[in-house]
């Protein structure tokens, strides 16, 4: 199950806006999306948080990434749960390393 607020957040388009982006549409869709974001109610779905995964950029957002990825992290299972690709996203290698620092390793 999709909640409308994670519907209406992915509605938006994907990935989070760079924080290179200093055009007037840029940030308009910043706006936008922070108050999606911040309307999204924890804990999310395992469902949720797999799509939710898909919206990280290429940096923080001013912030908006972080916030998102502790979105992520509240689902009951954690989203990587095995060693991405080198090339990946920094933000699901960012995933990963805290998967495998809460398990102890």
């Amino acid at each position: 199950m999709i909640s409308d607020q994670v519907q209406e957040f992915l509605r938006l388009g994907r990935p989070l806006p760079s924080e290179e982006d200093d055009s007037e549409e840029g940030d308009a869709a910043f706006e936008e999306m922070t108050q999606a974001l911040h309307a999204i109610e924890k804990p999310v779905t395992n469902e949720e948080a797999a799509l939710l995964i898909e919206c990280f950029g290429d940096d923080e957002c001013f912030g908006l990434a972080w916030t998102l990825l502790h979105i992520v992290e509240s689902a009951p299972l954690p989203p990587v749960t095995s060693q991405p690709p080198d090339d990946s996203n920094v933000w699901i290698l960012r995933l990963w390393m805290r998967y495998q620092n809460s398990m102890g390793d």
